[in-house]
């Protein structure tokens, strides 16, 4: 019961939040991945409507991602070091960059998920479309992941970032 109850005390906790969504935005959008590429094997309108809906729960899941990593963000800073913390940096200034590849993701599946009702020989295009920006969101999701992964983790640091960002920049 002890635990139980220290694990709702930690849900209150922004950071602990983030740990446990930050995997979200990325093993979604390859299971999207996955999930259309499929649908175009086959050409089936059910699982293209399926995948769609995937890559645009997974492109959303980076909104809150992000907000939790904001709320996180004074907290973690103050009990890292001076690595952690310039990693830190590094994090926030590419989730900053790459939540918005996302965020076009999610606009082109809900665009290849409504505008093919109307105009059928979309469907296709916007379809492959919609696999451009998966891969460009797995690889924004990729990016930002490096940098976080550093800021916990020394044993994945060589140093600090190659490029530092300056501390709080952009907020």
């Amino acid at each position: 019961m002890v635990e139980f109850h220290d694990f709702l005390r930690q849900l209150k906790q922004p950071e602990y939040i983030h740990v446990l969504l930050n995997p979200l935005p990325v093993y979604a959008m390859a299971c999207g991945i996955l999930a259309l590429i499929v649908a175009l094997i086959l050409r089936s309108q059910p699982a293209l409507i399926t995948a769609l809906v995937v890559v645009i729960f997974a492109a959303l899941s980076v909104w809150p991602v992000g907000e939790y990593g904001e709320r996180a963000y004074n907290r973690v800073y103050s009990m890292s070091d001076k690595d952690a913390q310039q990693w830190l940096d590094v994090h926030r200034h590419r989730a900053d960059i790459g939540s918005w590849v996302f965020y076009a993701t999610a606009v082109v599946a809900v665009t290849a998920l409504v505008l093919p009702r109307f105009r059928p020989r979309t469907q296709l295009p916007l379809a492959f479309a919609t696999l451009v920006f998966t891969f460009a969101s797995l690889a924004a999701g990729a990016w930002i992941s490096h940098a976080g992964g550093k800021v916990r983790h020394s044993e994945f640091r060589d140093g600090p970032p190659p490029h530092s960002v300056p501390h709080g920049e952009g907020h």
